[in-house]
């Protein structure tokens, strides 16, 4: 039978207020840390006595003693939602494992952590690594995973030594490895370095990887990884991020952790704000309890001296890109109503009604001084070096849209080129395996349709066309 957690008297304000933080480092009065509550914090270290001394493992010992079942309904409960990108709910997630499985479950902990404008969960890698592995350990334990991957991007060194001693530190105190505290459940966790390709933070094209191959990821359907993942046996890939949050999920319970948030938006999560604001940083903020000008302005300390914010990529360089004088239509016939870009509520739901997504929290500010024409050809460039090169609109496109802008940024375009970047856009979004199409394609489709005048006016009618055949010519011969 399903056991419930009981209602916990949990504050977390009041255990942010007895914890001091590094000068400098102190966390913003809007902020509600719960993940991030170790983070810069004065006199903390990643040992595992320093962690089990601030209550570590206290919901692993909690949990282990719960059936399976009852934790998975705990963070359905809770109503989280993947914090790497997609913002699918993860308990939902854990249920798609087929109930008549016999083959090995496993667990994939995505920290590659790629998308641009995106740097918390190196944070958590490098400052509380146990706080993932007892994350790990439970979520393992709901899903019946007894092997664990922590599939991370070579860029993190540290990172990998950090985590691998923190699983060393575990094993000794029988948190990990074989009867994980006279349990009977077995759990192996392995770190994986890749080659650091944006790619492989696609979980199908990640579990390519693991298993040794070229990162092509696979075709959905059949390929969903809960049912046919690595090794073809069911798989469950989640976020460090996402991860952390079931330890604090069963410390509070579902039904409390739901309260943090607003509806179908729960819990927390930590935007990674880069660009141009006076204070870019991290901050970690109830979902939906904020909006983007409390965040811009307030929280961030407003644009630079001398200058106005003109857009904002709201969830790392795959998504659309936001002007700040817009006004939006929210809802449908009688219910639709104007909602100001200032206003925006930063959650998933309110930021896909605007036309973009929340991904994975990266805010990429961007000021009067940022010419759209360098933004976009700085995204191309990104996007074309990236593609994995299995699909061809992708292999081909990107690198067609990356030599148009670099003509709009050298003033050699003409103004008909603006419109065939947009239809080689066009061309890759929806036609290819899976959303890379998308991540690229998503940032030039929109910073047209909002920027087109001024990326126009930075072409000439003295400048000669440049033709699809001149394009496909010029890709052959840079290869």
């Amino acid at each position: 039978m399903d056991e419930q957690l009981p209602l916990t008297n949990f504050s977390l304000h009041n255990t942010m207020s007895d914890i001091k933080y590094l000068p400098g480092k102190e966390p913003h009065p809007s902020e509600h840390r719960l993940i991030f509550k170790n983070i810069d914090r004065a006199g903390w270290d990643t040992s595992i006595d320093t962690y089990i001394a601030d209550g570590g493992y206290d919901q692993l010992k909690k949990a282990i003693k719960m059936e399976p079942s009852a934790i998975t309904n705990e963070v359905k409960t809770s109503g989280l939602r993947g914090r790497g990108g997609a913002g699918f709910p993860t308990g939902v997630k854990w249920g798609f494992i087929p109930p008549n499985n016999t083959k090995p479950v496993y667990l994939i902990c995505n920290a590659d952590e790629s998308e641009p404008g995106t740097f918390k969960d190196r944070y958590i890698l490098h400052q509380d690594p146990h706080q993932l592995i007892e994350g790990m350990v439970i979520s393992a334990f709901a899903v019946g995973a007894k092997t664990a991957f922590i599939y991370m991007r070579e860029e993190f060194p540290e990172a990998a030594l950090t985590i691998e001693r923190a699983i060393e530190e575990a094993r000794a105190k029988n948190l990990v490895g074989n009867d994980i505290l006279g349990s009977g459940f077995d759990l192996e966790i392995w770190v994986h370095r890749g080659a650091a390709a944006y790619i492989c933070g696609e979980e199908t094209g990640l579990i390519e990887s693991l298993e040794g191959k070229r990162p092509y990821p696979r075709i959905k359907p059949p390929y969903f990884p809960a049912a046919l993942g690595l090794y073809m046996a069911p798989t469950i890939v989640n976020n460090v991020e996402s991860l952390c949050h079931v330890k604090h999920i069963i410390e509070m319970g579902g039904a409390e952790y739901a309260k943090l948030g607003v509806e179908r938006n729960t819990g927390t999560r930590i935007l990674c704000v880069s660009g141009d604001v006076k204070n870019p940083g991290y901050y970690e903020v109830q979902v939906g309890k904020i909006t983007m000008g409390e965040l811009l302005n307030d929280i961030c300390g407003g644009p630079k001296d001398g200058r106005s914010f003109k857009a904002v990529i709201p969830g790392g360089s795959s998504s659309k890109i936001l002007r700040c004088e817009e006004v939006f239509k929210i809802g449908r016939g009688e219910d639709a109503k104007d909602l100001a870009f200032w206003d925006i509520q930063m959650d998933f739901d309110t930021l896909a009604a605007c036309g973009t997504m929340a991904g994975s929290g990266g805010v990429i500010v961007l000021d009067d001084s940022r010419k759209m024409s360098w933004v976009l050809n700085n995204i191309n460039h990104f996007y074309a070096h990236e593609s994995c090169g299995q699909c061809t609109p992708c292999r081909e496109g990107n690198g067609w849209m990356k030599k148009i802008s670099d003509r709009i940024v050298n003033g050699l375009a003409a103004p008909e080129d603006i419109q065939t970047l947009e239809d080689v856009a066009y061309q890759i979004d929806g036609k290819t395996i899976c959303a890379f199409g998308e991540a690229s394609s998503w940032p030039v489709e929109a910073i047209i349709s909002k920027f087109r005048d001024e990326l126009t006016a930075e072409t000439s009618q003295d400048n000669q066309r440049l033709s699809k055949e001149q394009l496909q010519r010029e890709a052959y011969l840079a290869e």
